[in-house]
C-alpha cells in the first residue's frame, strides 16, 4: 500500500493538554456563534432570517461584476448575486428581509441598465417565521445525527468510544461554525448541509482509529492504554493523511474556482476535513485515555 509516512513514533498523547486547550477555545467560539445565531446577530442567510429571491432574465448578457457593483452602490451591500444558466443573461439576487423588496431591485436595475430590458422570471419570499422554523429544524438535524453517532459507536465498540466520538463530532461542528462567525461568512442551509457532511467524514476517520485501537487491545491487553493509543494512531497515520489529502485536493479547486454559489460550502467542507482529521487524533482518542485514567476501569474490546 502506498504510504506518505513510514513507521512513525509520535507521542500524540503527550500533546493532549495542548490539544484540549485548543479544542476548548474552538468549542467556546462555536458556542458564542450559536448564541449569536439565537440572538439573530450572526451573519445568517435568508434561509434563516427571511428575505427575497429574485431571478431576472435580461435581453442581453449582463456581467456579474457590474450587477454586483450596481447593487452595492444602491445600498444592497448584503445582497448575493449569481449567474443562472449558460447564456449569461439570467441572474439570481438574494436579499435579506431588511434590505428591501423585489420592486426596489427591479427599479434599481431599470435605472442602472436602461438599455438592457429584462423580465422577471421568478420571485420567492421567505418570512422570518419560516426562517426561525428552518433554524430549529437545522438544530434538530444536527442533534439527531450526534445521538445516532453515540448509539452506532456504542454498539460497535462500547459506550466510552461512542461518547468520545460524539464529543469529537460536536467539536468539529462548533469549530467550523466558530470560524465562519469570525470570518463573517454567511450561515445558511447549505452550510448546515456541509456540517452534516463533515460530521460523517469525521466519524469515518475516528472509526478507523478506534478500529486499530480495538485490534491492538486484543493483542496487547497488558500494555498501558496511552501507549497503545499512541501506537494505534501512528499505525494508521499514513492512511489518515492520504485520505484527508485526497479530499483537500478536490476541495481547493472548488474554493478557488467554484464561484459564489459553492464558495462558502467548499470552505466549510475544507475546514471540516482539516478539523475532523485533527479531532480524530487529538480529541477523540485522548478522551478515551483520560476517561480510562480517571475511572480506573478497563476498556472492553468487543
Amino acid at each position: 500500500m502506498f504510504q506518505i509516512l513510514h513507521k512513525t513514533n509520535i507521542d500524540f498523547m503527550g500533546w493532549k493538554n495542548v490539544s484540549f486547550t485548543v479544542s476548548s477555545l474552538l468549542i467556546l467560539l462555536g458556542i458564542v456563534c450559536l448564541v449569536q445565531i439565537g440572538r439573530g446577530t450572526a451573519n445568517l442567510g435568508i434561509d434563516f432570517v427571511g428575505g427575497t429571491t429574485v431571478q431576472l432574465s435580461f435581453q442581453e448578457g449582463i456581467p456579474i461584476d457590474k450587477a454586483r457593483t450596481a447593487l452595492e452602490h444602491n445600498g444592497f451591500d448584503g445582497a448575493t448575486i449569481q449567474a443562472v444558466g449558460e447564456g449569461g443573461n439570467k441572474i439570481l439576487i438574494k436579499l435579506r428581509e431588511s434590505e428591501g423588496t423585489s420592486d426596489k431591485i427591479q427599479t434599481m436595475f431599470r435605472q442602472e441598465f436602461p438599455n438592457n430590458p429584462f423580465e422577471v422570471v421568478s420571485i420567492e419570499e421567505i418570512g422570518p417565521v419560516i426562517g426561525k422554523a428552518l433554524q430549529r429544524d437545522a438544530l434538530v438535524a444536527i442533534t439527531v445525527s450526534i445521538i445516532a453517532i453515540i448509539f452506532y459507536i456504542a454498539l460497535r465498540f462500547e459506550f466510552k468510544f461512542g461518547v468520545a466520538a460524539a464529543i469529537a463530532t460536536i467539536h468539529d461542528v462548533l469549530a467550523v461554525l466558530g470560524i465562519f462567525y469570525i470570518l463573517h461568512k454567511e450561515i445558511n442551509l447549505l452550510i448546515v448541509t456541509a456540517l452534516l457532511t463533515l460530521a460523517g467524514y469525521s466519524l469515518t476517520d475516528t472509526v478507523v482509529v478506534f478500529d486499530r485501537i480495538r485490534e491492538n487491545m486484543k493483542r496487547s491487553k497488558r500494555e498501558p492504554l496511552a501507549k497503545l493509543v499512541n501506537n494505534s494512531i501512528n499505525e494508521v497515520l499514513s492512511r489518515t493523511i492520504i485520505t484527508s489529502l485526497t479530499v483537500v485536493l478536490v476541495l481547493i479547486p472548488l474554493v478557488l474556482f467554484g464561484g459564489d454559489v459553492l464558495h462558502n460550502f467548499s470552505i466549510a467542507l475544507l475546514m471540516g476535513v482539516i478539523v475532523g482529521t485533527y479531532s480524530s487524533v487529538f480529541v477523540a482518542s485522548p478522551i478515551l485515555v483520560v476517561w480510562q485514567a480517571k475511572s480506573g476501569g478497563r476498556l472492553i474490546s468487543k
